[in-house]
């Protein structure tokens, strides 16, 4: 399974020119079951494409007790990669000074901050978060539902405020692919230990897709052609060929 996984991913990279010779990537890893799985692929990327290439696992801590960093560094140390931890008080921030209704836009903004920050810090100039298919899908539903608006993120992003290029190299591996690849190869995700996990717009709108998807099965694929074929901005493929 681990081998479909890195064909996607490969495509993907091919497509939209993610890496290139000399790149050092910042992989932000939460110890989730996609971004431990990316950090392993780009590991493993590295045997078989022509650049050379190097990568660094981040991981934002965000001040919740619950996170078991104990199996964060074990997992790390399994891979033989270098990693940074950066220790924040986000929740703190969130829940306790700003005491947030909605906190997930304001969580989600400090840590990527914390991330850029410290993936500048050392010496990355790319960045690769874990976005997988489904999660292209789900974030054009959110935005035409709760922002009238057609939009969704792009594989590859350069951050200019940043100064960093953002990819995501698994933008063509659907989330039952990364469960599958999960489970075989005995990963176990780490839980953040927010107390608002999977009660969120996105968990709504991934019910909504399950309960279309009952009838029609090719929702997810129309979707998903839909974004490729529809002129949004960062979605023209460097490589040209037809939509997956």
């Amino acid at each position: 399974m681990l081998q479909k996984v890195l064909s996607r991913m490969r495509k993907a990279v091919t497509d939209y020119d993610m890496i290139s010779h000399g790149d050092r990537i910042a992989v932000g890893v939460s110890g989730g079951k996609d971004s431990q799985l990316l950090l392993i692929a780009l590991s493993e990327l590295r045997k078989f494409l022509p650049v050379k290439f190097e990568l660094i696992g981040i991981t934002v801590a965000l001040g919740f007790e619950s996170f078991d960093v104990n199996r964060l560094l074990k997992f790390y140390n399994s891979l033989d990669v270098d990693y940074h931890i950066e220790d924040t008080q986000i929740s703190r921030v969130v829940f306790d000074v700003r005491k947030e209704k909605n906190p997930c836009s304001l969580c989600a903004n400090m840590k990527r901050g914390a991330f850029y920050q410290a993936a500048k810090s050392l010496g990355c100039n790319k960045a690769a978060f874990a976005h997988h298919m489904d999660d292209v899908i789900e974030t054009l539903i959110m935005s035409l539902l709760y922002e009238g608006r057609i939009h969704t993120f792009s594989p590859v992003t350069y951050l200019d405020r940043r100064d960093i290029t953002l990819i995501r190299p698994m933008i063509y591996t659907e989330e039952k692919m990364v469960s599958t690849c999960v489970k075989v190869l005995g990963l176990e995700p780490i839980k953040s230990g927010c107390p608002v996990d999977g009660n969120t717009k996105r968990q709504n709108v991934k019910e909504l897709i399950t309960l279309l998807m009952k009838e029609n099965r090719h929702l997810k694929a129309n979707l998903f052609g839909a974004v490729q074929r529809s002129g949004i901005k960062g979605w023209k493929m460097k490589n040209q060929g037809e939509p997956l």
